[in-house]
């Protein structure tokens, strides 16, 4: 299920040659803007330094001169812009660190900034893809997968989906064209699933009759 990407990609996003007769239907990257916000909560922490300082301007504008009010609430602001800058650093590494490749045999997800690894997913692997579709086209798909496919949200995160812990959930986050992605990965997921898998059969041992 995963890979250190320490090597050279052969083809950027895969840690190695695709099989003869596998064929990339679709690549891409996170967009760090809706992952910041998203992912990071950017809006939520942005809002929160915006009261603290709104709420310590309003309890001395009584006290002191509006000069000195406005003053005591210009630490919040600054530390809110340092804050808010470190989230979209992380949000823009991240997401240029990360490439999402969708194949007609499985996703895989080359994930991780400080600690790079690869997650291959055939699609036999994965029992449901589900679609979140946001403003301006941009979305995540959710792949739940089965059997004994187990992953750790910390490793993944933020190439997951929210709040599922205990069976993590990795996702391609924040993509463009998240609708034309989702059709594209559930046309190739179907069409792999149907295909009848042929197995040899073992010949019959002869038994003699007594």
């Amino acid at each position: 299920m995963s890979h250190d990407d320490f090597e050279i990609e052969p083809v950027e996003g895969l840690p190695e040659e695709p099989p003869r007769g596998e064929q990339i239907l679709w690549q891409g990257r996170p967009d760090w803007w809706r992952l910041s916000i998203e992912a990071l909560s950017l809006k939520w922490v942005a809002g929160y330094f915006a009261l603290l300082a709104i709420w310590r301007f309003l309890s001395g504008v009584d006290l002191m001169p509006l000069g000195r009010a406005i003053g005591s609430a210009v630490p919040f602001v600054l530390l809110g812009l340092v804050v808010c800058g470190l989230l979209m650093l992380v949000a823009y590494v991240q997401a240029r660190a990360a490439v999402y490749t969708v194949t007609d045999a499985r996703v895989v997800m080359r994930i991780g900034a400080a600690l790079t690894i690869t997650l291959n997913l055939p699609y036999t692997q994965v029992g449901n893809a589900m679609l979140d579709l946001r403003k301006g086209g941009t979305g995540t798909i959710a792949l739940e997968t089965i059997g004994e496919t187990r992953l750790s949200y910390l490793v993944c995160w933020p190439h997951v989906r929210p709040w599922h812990i205990k069976h993590t959930q990795p996702a391609l986050r924040c993509i463009p064209e998240a609708e034309k992605v989702a059709r594209l990965l559930a046309e190739a997921a179907e069409a792999r699933v149907s295909v009848p898998q042929v197995s040899r059969a073992l010949p019959r041992t002869a038994v003699a009759a007594e």
